[in-house]
């Protein structure tokens, strides 16, 4: 084995080693880091880690917002040989102790204004050894307690080496979403963030060393870390990082005052973007060249407008925490508004029916995939890991349609699908048409049934003007969506809400939506 076998190697001291340390890596609205500067800080990290007792292999939660310090830990973890988990900050207090305790995390970083909801349940947390207090602006917080430990009071004056490291070995954890019950911790080895690199970031976003990404998907979220630190740092390129929450706001400043070449975000910001007054061109950088998209399919209304007001085209792709980021997507030149586009190079798909038979084209089946990235398994999961992982194919869980010109269409989660009138109707195909009205910002459609027991569509509506008469736009709607995609598909109950409820990562819970929960 070799330290170069170590991601740390490929993706941070690399570039140091050939020269390019003086590079932007990230900038945060307070600080930023060059490649030298953050592979010291790593180093510190790791060594740091040594000093406090965390054996290689053991696990470190990162409770972290997106700043510069994120990196630092996450590659001075995997420096050492220590597995960083990264944790979603806007989970509540008792999922984050959930995650902690179920990793066994023996040390949490946690940014300083999370770190009081928490405290309470550290104590209970058996395997928790320290915490290290990072602050957002990087200024010293008071520590409260003999285990608490500011960030620059863990750094270590002296760097780690790089420890030795096989491509197949575990390197580092994501929890799953958990929008259907707790979340799910997948092991990923030190390969397939190369992986996610040489195929997607290269040959679908060709991202290359004088571009500047900008995700407001978040670093805790498999698709926010490929963005903002996989695919840069396989180039030596730069990235922005937003701490606060990605309002349509505070990612409008954000890109107005770094001009970022490359944007990722998710629909639901997508759709909110649109929305605010003050969306021009660019979305206010005159750089921005390249837009991605995915989290939750992105309806092709939404799609064409930002197209048409920003001048840029989004490529919508399909990613997941099991197979660590986009593995199905539409790519430059090649995008197919209302689908997910196309396998990615290195990857292989398949739509199978309930027996595992692959079903023809135009046929709705669930979507398996084949690639390099796959996660090695859930953590303490067993029988979901023989589900979701079935030799060399991952099972998504996800109904797609693959079209005779080779592109996928989203259909839904499969637990989302629903039989009107003897006839599968897909949630998504519905929802994209109630978005094709103007008056319509959001749009969640669920099975509910009649006075005689019989399945029909359930539309949960969020409105751009709260103004508008409900009863002539459930009018329009049903007329139109009669007309174009058919009579059964039209919902018969429109509700109109103020939100919908959501993942931390931005997907629509419609299982709530079905529950009665809003």
């Amino acid at each position: 084995m070799s330290p170069q076998g170590n991601a740390a190697w490929h993706f941070l001291h690399r570039h140091v080693a050939e020269g390019r340390g003086a590079r932007r890596a990230f900038a945060d609205p307070h600080r930023a880091l060059s490649y030298a500067d953050l592979a010291h800080a790593a180093g510190r990290f790791a060594a740091g880690l040594g000093d406090a007792g965390i054996a290689r292999e053991r696990r470190i939660a990162l409770v972290m917002l997106d700043t510069v310090d994120f990196p630092a830990a996450f590659w001075g973890a995997i420096g050492a040989g220590v597995i960083p988990v990264p944790v979603n900050t806007l989970l509540t207090p008792e999922q984050t102790a959930y995650i902690l305790a179920d990793s066994r995390a023996e040390l949490a970083v946690i940014s300083a204004p999370l770190l009081d909801r928490l405290r309470p349940f550290l104590p209970e947390l058996p395997a928790l050894r320290q915490v290290v207090v990072a602050a957002p602006d990087g200024t010293p917080p008071a520590a409260q307690s003999r285990r608490e430990q500011s960030w620059d009071g863990f750094l270590a004056a002296t760097t780690a080496p790089l420890v030795e490291a096989s491509p197949d070995e575990v390197a580092f954890w994501l929890y799953s979403s958990g929008s259907t019950g707790m979340p799910k911790g997948a092991r990923h080895i030190h390969s397939a963030l190369r992986a996610t690199a040489d195929t997607y970031g290269a040959q679908v976003l060709g991202i290359e060393a004088d571009d500047v990404m900008f995700s407001a998907a978040k670093l805790f979220f498999a698709y926010g870390l490929g963005n903002a630190m996989t695919f840069p740092m396989s180039v030596g390129a730069a990235t922005i990082l937003l701490p606060d929450r990605p309002t349509p706001e505070a990612v409008l400043a954000t890109i107005a005052r770094f001009r970022p070449t490359i944007f990722g975000g998710v629909p639901t910001l997508y759709a909110g973007l649109l929305a605010h007054p003050a969306l021009a061109s660019g979305a206010g950088s005159d750089r921005l060249r390249r837009c991605i998209s995915a989290g939750e399919a992105l309806p092709e209304p939404v799609a064409r407008r930002w197209a048409e007001t920003v001048g840029v085209e989004i490529l919508d792709g399909l990613g997941s925490t099991e197979m660590l980021h986009i593995f199905l997507s539409n790519g430059p030149g090649d995008i197919g508004y209302g689908t997910s586009g196309r396998a990615v190079p290195g990857y292989e798909l398949r739509v199978v029916d309930a027996s595992g038979a692959d079903v023809p084209d135009g046929v709705g089946g669930e979507l398996i995939v084949r690639g390099p990235s796959a996660a090695e398994g859930y953590w303490n999961q067993r029988d979901k890991s023989r589900t979701t992982f079935r030799g060399e194919w991952t099972h998504t869980g996800d109904t797609y349609v693959r079209e005779a010109d080779g592109r996928y269409r989203y259909q839904g989660r499969a637990d989302d699908m629903m039989k009107v009138g003897g006839i599968w109707v897909s949630p998504f195909e519905v929802e994209a048409a109630l978005l094709s009205h103007p008056g319509v910002l959001e749009a969640a459609v669920v099975g509910q049934a009649d006075a005689d027991g019989l399945t029909k569509p359930k539309a949960f509506l969020v409105l751009r003007d709260p103004g508008t008469d409900p009863e002539t736009l459930r009018g329009e709607l049903k007329a139109e969506i009669q007309e174009h995609i058919g009579v059964w598909k039209y919902p018969r109950w429109i509700e109109i809400v103020e939100s919908l409820p959501k993942t931390a990562t931005g997907k629509i819970q419609r299982y709530k939506l079905r529950n009665g929960v809003g």
